[in-house]
């Protein structure tokens, strides 16, 4: 009798230990069966036309390939990103569900202190997918001949007044940063998109334009619009002649417009590196670095970290801007 106890203990035990490295087998097999439902959603938290759908739409036939199944573009804009975000974070974290953001994402937090979800905690970035200088631009006819004449015409008080894709976005950030670093004071007159704001522009209802390279550059080249600056810390790739702000005596100033795949947080580990390496691999494809090149965006890449730690300086940045110039969502 005692013989059988003792060996039905042992049984037992040797099941009992069996349990663990069983459940670990099927949680890995469940990971590296990732992906298995047929659909992945990248959400643009812009509306379709604008740059994050473009780059959505760049990233989603190479991401198809390369995972073997089938991904899809959904619109979600509304509230400069957070309305998309929100239903990013609000999603299954199963690997199914991402996000392509854009700059205003390290602005939202500042400026809507009533988001649904904590930018830094609630989601993971997968990979900055690049970087854009903002032109300050005037019209041809205009009598800014250069950065420098903005600066001196707002020194000697004159009425300087530009305009941006919208209050809060981040070319109004950038000109706010400006203002404090020049001692200067001008006018802020926000659009309602990059639509409205290059038709006054290149109108000359509007002395100043700020926008991304993409939105500007075209107008610039039809002769209709006069660069004066950049806001990146190194020369535009696509306006070589066009001078820094930093070179112009602003030494460190720098206001990138930027683009990022976002993932929520509780996404499994082993989902966020495998898509990181995955959208790194289609980030240095040429032919995908030349439609975003076309997009007026120098390709990034990257860990995860370095996102992270781009992101959230953008968010630290940002925030003090929108605090010391009491800037307000629209």
């Amino acid at each position: 009798m005692r013989a059988r106890r003792w060996l039905f203990g042992v049984t037992l035990a040797a099941a009992a230990w069996g349990v663990l490295p069983l459940a670990q087998a099927q949680t890995a097999s469940s990971a590296n069966a990732w992906p298995n439902k047929q659909v992945i959603r990248l959400v643009a938290v812009f509306p379709a036309g604008g740059s994050v759908d473009q780059v959505a739409r760049i990233l989603q036939i190479p991401l198809q390939q390369r995972l073997g199944q089938t991904v899809i573009v959904e619109n979600r804009g509304g509230a400069s990103g957070a309305i998309g975000t929100a239903a990013v974070v609000q999603a299954p974290a199963d690997g199914y569900t991402f996000a392509v953001v854009f700059d205003t994402h390290g602005v939202n937090p500042s400026l809507n202190p009533h988001l649904s979800y904590d930018s830094k905690k609630d989601l993971i970035p997968l990979v900055l997918v690049g970087t854009s200088p903002m032109v300050l631009a005037t019209h041809v006819n205009s009598e800014y001949k250069t950065f420098a004449d903005v600066i001196a015409a707002a020194k000697a008080k004159q009425n300087v007044s530009f305009g941006s894709i919208g209050n809060g976005s981040l070319g109004h950030l950038a000109m706010a940063l400006l203002a404090r670093d020049a001692k200067v004071e001008w006018t802020h007159v926000p659009y309602k998109g990059g639509g409205p704001l290059m038709s006054d522009a290149v109108a000359g209802h509007v002395p100043l334009s700020i926008g991304t390279v993409f939105l500007t550059k075209p107008h610039i080249d039809s002769g209709r619009m006069r660069p004066l600056a950049v806001t990146s810390s190194k020369r535009a790739a696509d306006l070589p002649n066009v001078p820094t702000i930093a070179e112009n005596g602003y030494p460190g100033f720098d206001a990138p417009a930027w683009w990022a795949v976002l993932a929520s947080a509780k996404t499994p580990p082993a989902i966020v590196k495998r898509m990181n390496l995955e959208l790194n691999k289609i980030l240095k494809d040429p032919e995908i670095a030349k439609k975003l090149d076309a997009q007026g965006i120098d390709v990034t890449g990257g860990s995860v970290e370095q996102a992270q730690s781009f992101i959230n300086h953008q968010m630290d940045v940002w925030s003090k801007v929108v605090k010391e110039n009491d800037i307000r969502a629209e």
